[in-house]
């Protein structure tokens, strides 16, 4: 369990990650990339970023290989806005969650409407 000053230097590097990545990021890829989590390693010298991305007119692949290239510049915006003793290195991860449970919704939307659709067709009973 990460400790308070741990929680918020992860608050304070997704907050300040999120207005890099309208200036960095945004310009330079025709989909929505966001970040959706950071998580810290306890002597602040690596961070992992977790990103969701939104759209299919760039593959997500093409797009996390773009953040790496850019992490050294994403690194020292978010260096000029936060000051630690040491600006964490980037890690980018693909955060996939809600993707993933907007097709559970779908899914379980499509399983309403048939369960509907059953009530009133079936009055054999």
């Amino acid at each position: 369990m990460p400790n308070d000053r741990l929680l918020r230097v992860n608050e304070l590097l997704l907050r300040e990650l999120g207005n890099v990545f309208t200036r960095v990021v945004s310009p330079a890829v025709p989909v929505l990339v966001t970040v959706t989590g950071v998580k810290t390693a306890i002597d602040l010298r690596d961070a992992t970023v977790f990103v969701s991305i939104y759209g299919k007119a760039m593959p997500k692949q093409e797009v996390m290989t773009l953040l790496e290239k850019k992490r050294a510049l994403i690194q020292s915006e978010l260096a000029k806005k936060v000051i630690l003793k040491y600006t964490p290195r980037l890690h980018f991860k693909l955060d996939e969650t809600a993707e993933n449970a907007d097709r559970v919704m779908h899914i379980l939307n499509e399983l309403n409407l048939d369960e509907e659709q059953g009530d009133g067709k079936d009055t054999s009973k």
